[in-house]
């Protein structure tokens, strides 16, 4: 998951790609943090997004879906996706990477300074938006 504006990632390494899981992933994640920091999500056209009601229901949010094919609709995304394949290549069997490999590259990616956030990392800025309200 990846915050737009403060560009902040979470991953997560998830037994499977089950609708069940990912919401309960999604829920797991996303109930600690306040209100105003959870409004919207946006997902793709994956089966895994199936129990997209649910979560909006649990957590208060809305839904919106990407049109399939159509990347640029999630451009943050896409290059966080970059960001991660630094480390984990395509062709990475994931069954060998352990969670704390995961919270590793998490770590690194949160703690890196960017130039679109004014050289600031991505943690800094989400803890800004956390602090405003909460």
């Amino acid at each position: 998951m990846l915050e737009r504006k403060s560009r902040f990632i979470r991953l997560g390494k998830l037994k499977s790609k089950s609708s069940d899981g990912f919401r309960k992933a999604i829920n797991k994640r996303l109930c600690r943090y306040p209100e105003h920091m959870r409004r919207t999500m946006t997902y793709d056209n994956g089966s895994e997004n199936a129990q997209h009601e649910e979560v909006n229901a649990k957590l208060g949010m809305k839904s919106y879906f990407c049109a399939p094919y159509h990347s640029w609709e999630k451009g943050s995304v896409e290059n966080a996706i970059g960001l991660v394949r630094l480390f984990f290549p395509k062709g990475t069997d994931f069954a060998t990477v352990t969670r704390n490999q995961v919270k590793r590259v998490e770590y690194l990616l949160n703690t890196r300074p960017r130039k679109c956030l004014g050289y600031r990392t991505p943690a800094e800025v989400f803890k800004q938006g956390v602090a405003l309200r909460g």
